[in-house]
């Protein structure tokens, strides 16, 4: 398997939008000319009125941050500036594991709802449940914030206390308790065993990615007899992305050979081709990968090399199409800079920046009734400014990114899951890696 640095982030990480990213300690300059410095000299000029004049007075570092924005954000909806903090959060989520309680959790009648605490952190040691609903942090009542200024709360610096207030079904009176704050590892993979499949649905791409997706196939293989397992079901739905080497790991797990993804940026001498070794973890089961609108960037990697190779069938709806790299500028205590230099391409050469992965099997999944008319299909087409993809077409990119909360009711893996046991058919499934025709 491909052990690289994690250098290049693709997606969009806790976000519905995505971006890719390398890491590079210096970019050379290209000088710029005298009208240039004309310009910026106006701006001097502007940021001078501004810090003045202005009715109630700005806060310098705002101004700055705001401008550099400005400048970045005309460009494509990727490039940013981020400040310490937010660089600091970045590395935070790409580690795959951060200072908290150890609760996975959603919103609901205006409370943080507890969906599971995870097993041995200090949240299910201190006697946390499923379903308890948290109505203060700190004193602080919960009502009237989002769901991610509540999550930012809960976080904190390790062995730091938290007071949590707790309304739980049955009791008498909120119950208070104080958790002491330790580091959680977030499972980058979750899997099971739907009777004679394997399933892996992979959440988001950080540095314990493929690791944790090389313990759930071991998982499966122990718990199904080779003769007795049909295959695998590989979820990337409402995956952001991440780290690219972690998308190419993955990608190898279930490939023997074959280039990967290759990234070109604005000189041809920036072209870099990543290719699979030897070495199927699956030993060459059938494969089913599941994408939708919120599968972005390094998953669209992952379902792309799989299709081209075929390797894989891919099942859903058409993926965000997110195609682009951003190098981060690391700028000391200031933060760093996120620029957009270059596009990623899939094995057959083809860009998916404005299109998106289409499915070999297209399977529309409903929304409840719930939520109709209350979610609308997103995709990288649809941004202000984004790059325009070479293959780009008025039909855009994107899809209805909804995935049903229960396996019966969730119809694009149980129509994979009759796919792999016979039950369909389909002239796209098996693939046969024989069949790839590829680029020169």
């Amino acid at each position: 398997m491909i052990r690289r640095a994690s250098l290049v982030l693709v997606g969009a990480l806790m976000g519905a939008t995505a971006m890719g990213v390398v890491y590079s300690a210096a970019i050379p300059a290209v000088a710029a000319n005298s009208s240039t410095y004309r310009e910026l000299a106006i701006f001097g000029d502007v940021f001078e009125r501004v810090r003045a004049q202005y009715v109630t007075p700005p806060q310098d570092d705002k101004l700055i941050e705001n401008a550099i924005n400005g400048m970045l954000q005309s460009l494509d909806p990727h490039s940013s500036y981020m400040n310490s903090t937010d660089a600091e959060d970045m590395r935070t989520q790409t580690r795959g594991e951060f200072g908290g309680l150890g609760i996975e959790v959603t919103m609901e009648e205006d409370l943080v709802k507890v969906t599971s605490p995870i097993d041995d952190t200090p949240a299910a040691r201190a006697g946390v449940l499923a379903g308890d609903l948290i109505s203060k942090i700190d004193g602080q009542d919960v009502r009237g914030l989002k769901l991610e200024e509540a999550v930012d709360k809960m976080r904190g610096a390790v062995g730091t206390p938290i007071k949590l207030t707790i309304l739980r079904q049955g009791a008498e009176k909120p119950i208070e308790v104080t958790i002491v704050r330790d580091v959680i590892a977030v499972r980058a993979v979750k899997f099971r065993v739907e009777g004679d499949v394997g399933y892996l649905r992979v959440i988001s791409f950080t540095e314990k990615t493929f690791e944790d997706l090389k313990k759930g196939i071991d998982k499966i293989k122990a718990e199904v007899p080779a003769d007795k397992l049909k295959g695998y079901v590989l979820d990337l739905r409402l995956n952001p992305g991440g780290l690219l080497d972690q998308a190419i790991n993955v990608s190898d797990a279930f490939l023997d050979r074959g280039e990967v993804v290759s990234t070109r940026g604005r000189n041809p001498n920036e072209t870099r081709r990543f290719n699979a070794t030897p070495g199927d973890l699956v030993d060459g089961k059938p494969v089913i990968v599941l994408v939708n609108g919120g599968s972005a960037s390094a998953s669209e990697i992952v379902a792309g090399a799989l299709q081209d190779l075929k390797r894989a069938t891919v099942l859903g709806t058409r993926s965000f199409g997110k195609g682009s790299v951003q190098t981060i500028i690391p700028l000391g205590d200031a933060g760093a800079l996120r620029l957009t230099t270059a596009l990623y391409y899939t094995p057959s050469g083809k860009s998916i920046q404005g299109t998106g992965i289409t499915p070999d099997i297209k399977v529309e999944q409903p929304l409840p009734p719930e939520l109709l008319g209350k979610v609308e299909a997103q995709g990288e087409s649809g941004l202000r400014g984004h790059i325009p993809g070479q293959n780009e077409t008025e039909e855009g990119s994107g899809s209805i990114a909804y995935v049903p909360p229960e396996t019966k009711d969730d119809i694009q893996l149980n129509y994979a899951l009759d796919l792999l046991r016979g039950n369909k058919t389909d002239p796209a499934f098996p693939a046969n890696p024989e069949q790839a025709e590829l680029q020169k």
